[in-house]
C-alpha cells in the first residue's frame, strides 16, 4: 500500500509548535509490524586497546588509523572476528568528552574521511574537546571481509528503468535477480550478520575498546538510524546524539522508498523551476513545465541513441539523482541539458554523468552493502506483482525517479537471507538528542523527521525553513552551525528554524559546484542514495 508524502509546506515553523501532533498525523502502517527493541545485549568481552598510528593526509594532517577486531555474530563473542577500519583526529584540549563517532549514510558508506573533514568543520573550540572518530561499519571498505557482489551491475547502457513492454521488464529482473544470487554464492558466510542491529552492536564494541564511559555520536542520512538503533540498546551509552537529515523509523525501507520516490520528483520540478528562471543562460524556456517538457523528451530521444554510447535513460536518472541532494549541483546539470536538447552537444552530458552518475569501482562495495543492510533490516514484499503495482502507482504521480529506485532496490525482493524485523527506536532513557532536517530534503522526507523526533523523548528538532539539500549541518548554514556548535558543547538545544542558504546562481561547468558554503565538500563525502 502507498503512503504519498506531500509535498512539505513553505511554513514548517509553525510545525515546530505541535510537532508530537504532526507525527502522529502523519503516522503511516508499514510492511511488517516493528518488532520491540533487541534486549540490550551483554557487555562485549574486554576488547585490546586500539594501536593508532599515523595516517595523515595534505588536508588532515593528524589523522590517525586503526583497526578493531569484533565479532561477526554477537551472540558467539567467541567465534569468528570480523574487523572495522578506523580513523581519528584526537582532541587537543586539556578536557575531553569523549569521542564523537561520525557516520555518512548509506547504508554502505564509509566514514574514514568524514572524521576529518568533520573535525576540521567544527569551532576549534568544540572540535579539540572530542576525539572525532570516523570508521568503515562492516563490510564496507576496508573493513574486511568487504562486501563486492556483482561486477559490472551498473555498467551502461543498463535497460532502461521504466518497464514499457514486457522484454524491458523482464531485462531489468534478470538483472536484479543475478545481483541477489551473486551476493549468495560470494557472502553466504557474512550476510545473516550484516545488518544495522550488528552494526550498531559494533559501536558498542568500539566504545570499550576506546576505554569510554559514554560516546557521542553525528550521523546523517542512514546514519540517524543507525545511531537512533545504537542509542535504543545503550541509552546510559550516550553523552551527545545528532541526527541530520533523518530517516522515518516507521518505513524501513520499502515504504521509505516509496516516499523517497515522490520527494525526489518534486524536487526535480524545483531545479526544472529554477533552469526556468535562467532561461538567458540555458535557453530551454521560462515555464517550468516546458521545460519539464524538453527534459522529458531528452530521456525518450537517448532510449533509442544513448549519448556517446554511455547514457540511457537510466544512466540519466542517475545524473540528475544527486541534484536531488545537493542543489550546488544544478548549474552543471542545468549546462549539460542545455547543451545536449538547446546545442545538440551530447558531450557534457556523457561528462555530467562520469562526474554524478556513473558507479565507481570501488562504489561496487557500497551498493552491495547497501543491499545487504537493507534486504536483511526488514521484510520486503516477496511477489513481484506487489512491486509492480506499487511503482506504476507512484509513477503516475512522480515519473522521475520510481522505477529507477525500485530497480536499485529490488534485489531485496529475491534474497535469501532471512529478513529481521524492524527494531522499534522509541526512547525515554537518553540525554536530549538533536535532529536536523531541511524542509524540502528528498532522501529523506520532512516526515520522518519529525516521526523520530516524537520517538526520542527530549530531543530537539532544528528546521532548515525551505532548504532542499540532503545534510545540512557543516554545510555552511552558520544558523545550524552554531546550534550544533553550541550542543556539542553543552549538550542543551531547542526546536528552532533556520533560513536555507540562497539558491545558486548559473555558472560555467569548471566553477559548477561554488567553493563557498562548504557543501560541495560534505556532500562529496555523503554520496548519494544514502
Amino acid at each position: 500500500m502507498l503512503h504519498p508524502v506531500p509535498h512539505p509546506s513553505k511554513k514548517r515553523a509553525a510545525v515546530l509548535l505541535s510537532l508530537s501532533a504532526v507525527a502522529a498525523a502523519l503516522a503511516s502502517p508499514v510492511v511488517a509490524a516493528p518488532a520491540p527493541a533487541p534486549a540490550p545485549a551483554p557487555a562485549p568481552a574486554a576488547a585490546a586497546a586500539l594501536r593508532w598510528s599515523g595516517c595523515a593526509t595534505p588536508r588532515y594532517p593528524t589523522l590517525q588509523c586503526a583497526s578493531l577486531k569484533v565479532p561477526l555474530d554477537h551472540d558467539r563473542p567467541a567465534g569468528r572476528q570480523i574487523s572495522l577500519a578506523l580513523t581519528r583526529v584526537p582532541h587537543t584540549a586539556a578536557t575531553s568528552q569523549g569521542p564523537l563517532l561520525v557516520n555518512p549514510g548509506g547504508p554502505g558508506g564509509s566514514g574514514r574521511t568524514l572524521a576529518g573533514f568533520v573535525a576540521s568543520a567544527l569551532p576549534k573550540d568544540v572540535a579539540a574537546q572530542y576525539d572525532v572518530i570516523g570508521f568503515d561499519p562492516r563490510g564496507v571498505g576496508r573493513s574486511e571481509p568487504a562486501l563486492d557482489c556483482g561486477a559490472g551491475h551498473f555498467k551502461p547502457v543498463r535497460p532502461d528503468s521504466v518497464p514499457l513492454d514486457p522484454a524491458t521488464e523482464q531485462a531489468n529482473l534478470e538483472r536484479v535477480r543475478s545481483f541477489a544470487e551473486s551476493c549468495q554464492t560470494k557472502h553466504a558466510d557474512v550476510l545473516p550478520y550484516v545488518g544495522t542491529v550488528s552494526a550498531a552492536r559494533d559501536l558498542e564494541v568500539l566504545r570499550t575498546a576506546l576505554g569510554a564511559e559514554r560516546l557521542s555520536y553525528f550521523g546523517y542520512s542512514y546514519g540517524t538510524y543507525l545511531g537512533a538503533v545504537y542509542a535504543r540498546l545503550h541509552p546510559d551509552r550516550v553523552h551527545r546524539l545528532v541526527l541530520d537529515s533523518v530517516v522515518d523509523p516507521g518505513g524501513v525501507w520499502y515504504e521509505d522508498n516509496l516516499a523517497q520516490d515522490q520527494a525526489f520528483d518534486a524536487r526535480h520540478k524545483s531545479f526544472l523551476a529554477w533552469v526556468a528562471q535562467y532561461d538567458a543562460t540555458y535557453h530551454l524556456g521560462t515555464d517550468p513545465a516546458a521545460v519539464e517538457e524538453r527534459w522529458y523528451a531528452m530521456r525518450t530521444a537517448l532510449r533509442s541513441a544513448p549519448a556517446g554510447g554511455k547514457v540511457g535513460p537510466a544512466e540519466l536518472e542517475d545524473t540528475y539523482m544527486p541534484g536531488g541532494y545537493y542543489n550546488g549541483y544544478w548549474p552543471a546539470l542545468a549546462e549539460a541539458f542545455a547543451a545536449y536538447a538547446v546545442r545538440e552537444d551530447p558531450k557534457p552530458l556523457v561528462a555530467a554523468y562520469e562526474r554524478f552518475g556513473a558507479v565507481e569501482p570501488s562504489a561496487g562495495n557500497s551498493y552491495s552493502v547497501y543491499t545487504a543492510v537493507q534486504c536483511r533490516d526488514s521484510a520486503w514484499p516477496r511477489d513481484w506483482n506487489t512491486w509492480r503495482a506499487d511503482m506504476w502507482r507512484t509513477h503516475a504521480k512522480a515519473p522521475f525517479m520510481t522505477w529507477n529506485n525500485a530497480w536499485y532496490n529490488a534485489p531485496c525482493a529475491f534474497w535469501k537471507t532471512e529478513p529481521l524485523r524492524t527494531p522499534d527506536v522509541t526512547n525515554h532513557d537518553l540525554p536530549p538528542a538533536l535532529l536536523f532536517q531541511a524542509s524540502e530534503d528528498a532522501a529523506t522526507p520532512f516526515e520522518g523527521a519529525v516521526a523520530m523526533h516524537d520517538k526520542l523523548a527530549g530531543s530537539a528538532l532544528v528546521v532548515e525553513e525551505g532548504g532542499g539539500n540532503h545534510g545540512v549541518a557543516l554545510s555552511g548554514n552558520k544558523c545550524l552551525d552554531e546550534k550544533l556548535a553550541a550542543y556539542l558543547r553543552t549538550g542543551q538545544a531547542a526546536d528552532a528554524a533556520c533560513p536555507a542558504q540562497p539558491a545558486p546562481k548559473p555558472a560555467t561547468a569548471t566553477r559548477a559546484v561554488p567553493p563557498s558554503a562548504g557543501g560541495a565538500a560534505l556532500h562529496g563525502l555523503l554520496g548519494f542514495r544514502g
